[in-house]
């Protein structure tokens, strides 16, 4: 069954999978697996100094000659030499978080990106979509890391219907029951991360996927509220004192410094204690570490097999 979709033509993609740009865990090997597999594999620079990010775009080369992209993580404190490495490396596409890729915009589309925002909101998809953005990636509060407010299911159509570029789905997409329901929902996409750092190329240590494979419906919690920027991640000691600050009435800057390196510490060194074990809340489905290969051969033809059983049901 044909799941091509016009944003897949228009990313040169087999199949409407987007990979997450997760930071300290979407590198080279990620990518460039997913992007072999038929997706679009994504490096994320994260708060990676340039020449970091620019190791990673040129270690991806090396490893697939698919259309891949970078996510750009507009806060970072190196973000202008960032977008530099990017469009000297001519990066195919880029796609962007926390915040307004605007003033940016016009280097990327000189050189032909396709650029792709993550919104949150309606506001913001409009306002991207004004700016010259190629498509928009919403995504609802289930997913993990940074999250919006409005959930999945409900921002997604509201997001179709009020632009004309294309949409991705994301947060709580996991399997092919969750790709179908983001095309359902008018999206032409989705995008999934949590899935895919339990994969085999995914360069997250070993600890940080089993985490995720033992968590249940309710581990994936989200913390930071207090400081406007909510990030879901699951629940260990580490986000206990972070609550237990926040409820005390903490400061941003004393939030801030309790959560610095937290997310390099679980990735890395699998600190799952005082690590940020960051996952959306589909981690409760998560049963095991395969090959992105074999994920997304799993996902495209568990979605064919739940089509074919909606249209017995439709009696079609």
């Amino acid at each position: 069954m044909n799941f091509q979709t016009p944003l897949c033509k228009l990313l040169n993609i087999d199949v409407p999978i987007i990979q997450g740009g997760m930071a300290w865990v979407a590198t080279a090997p990620l990518a460039a697996a997913v992007s072999n597999a038929g997706g679009l594999g994504i490096v994320a620079a994260g708060n990676a100094p340039a020449e970091v990010v620019e190791a990673e775009i040129i270690r991806t080369r090396t490893l697939t000659d698919k259309t891949f992209g970078v996510n750009i993580m507009l806060l970072s404190p190196f973000i202008d030499e960032v977008v530099e490495v990017v469009c000297r490396q001519k990066v195919p596409v880029v796609t962007t978080g926390a915040g307004n890729p605007g003033k940016y915009m016009e280097r990327f589309k000189a050189y032909g990106a396709q650029v792709i925002p993550v919104v949150p909101s309606v506001a913001l998809a409009r306002r991207m979509e004004r700016s010259g953005a190629d498509a928009v990636i919403v995504e609802g509060t289930e997913a993990g890391g940074h999250i919006g407010e409005l959930a999945t299911m409900a921002l997604v159509p509201q997001v179709v219907k009020a632009v004309k570029i294309p949409v991705i789905a994301a947060g709580g997409m996991a399997d092919g029951k969750g790709l179908l329901a983001g095309l359902s929902l008018g999206a032409q996409a989705v995008q999934m991360g949590t899935r895919f750092v339990c994969s085999t190329e995914c360069e997250a240590h070993d600890a940080y996927k089993e985490t995720l494979l033992k968590a249940g419906d309710r581990d994936a919690i989200v913390t930071a509220r207090s400081t406007g920027h909510p990030v879901r991640v699951i629940k260990n000691k580490f986000t206990q004192d972070l609550l237990r600050i926040e409820k005390e009435g903490a400061s941003l800057e004393e939030i801030e410094k309790l959560g610095t390196g937290r997310l390099r510490i679980a990735v890395q060194d699998g600190d799952m204690v005082n690590g940020s074990v960051m996952s959306g809340q589909i981690a409760g489905l998560l049963e095991d570490i395969l090959p992105c290969a074999t994920i997304i051969q799993q996902i495209m033809s568990e979605a064919a097999k739940q089509l074919m059983h909606l249209n017995t049901l439709k009696g079609d």
